[in-house]
């Protein structure tokens, strides 16, 4: 209740509550749905509102029972991860050339339960998720992220599908 879309004279929809500013969690993956993800995020914004950028990387292998392995798998992982840390940094960066505040997080974890932890960590009023739209197939053996995170949920989830 109190919470609806409000057309604005700019021709966007914008979600409202009752002080008018909304946060958004944007999970992205960094798959070609994350381009779609920011285009739909930076229509939705308003300027100088609260957007958290989240990059859910694997776990740290030693946390799911493996050894870290030889010091080459210790240096790749270490490069994987300052790939994605400023592949992160640069979807922040196009989102703040448009105006808006942008917090970029990349936290280790579980996927669908390290987006929903951050969700309420951070308040955020809505999560945007993608789909790849692999089918069904693919969700029942896999699963699938943004079908894990609609079912679990207490905020609206906004699901961009690959163009």
């Amino acid at each position: 209740p109190g919470r609806y879309l409000e057309g604005q004279d700019d021709g966007a929809w914008y979600p409202q509550t009752g002080d008018g500013n909304v946060s958004l969690l944007v999970a992205v993956d960094f798959s070609a749905v994350a381009d779609d993800q920011l285009e739909i995020v930076g229509r939705l914004a308003r300027p100088n509102r609260d957007i958290y950028l989240l990059h859910v990387a694997e776990p740290d292998p030693s946390f799911v029972g493996y050894e870290a392995g030889p010091d080459e798998v210790r240096h790749d992982v270490a490069v994987e991860f300052k790939r994605e840390h400023d592949e992160l940094h640069g979807l922040a960066d196009r989102l703040r050339e448009q105006g808006h505040e942008v917090t970029a997080l990349m936290i280790q974890g579980p996927t669908v339960k390290t987006i929903l932890e951050q969700a309420e960590k951070l308040e955020a009023e809505v999560i945007v998720v993608g789909s790849h739209g692999r089918g069904k197939l693919f969700d029942v053996v896999v699963g699938s992220v943004s079908a894990g995170v609609i079912r679990k949920a207490k905020v609206p989830v906004l699901v961009v599908p690959t163009r």
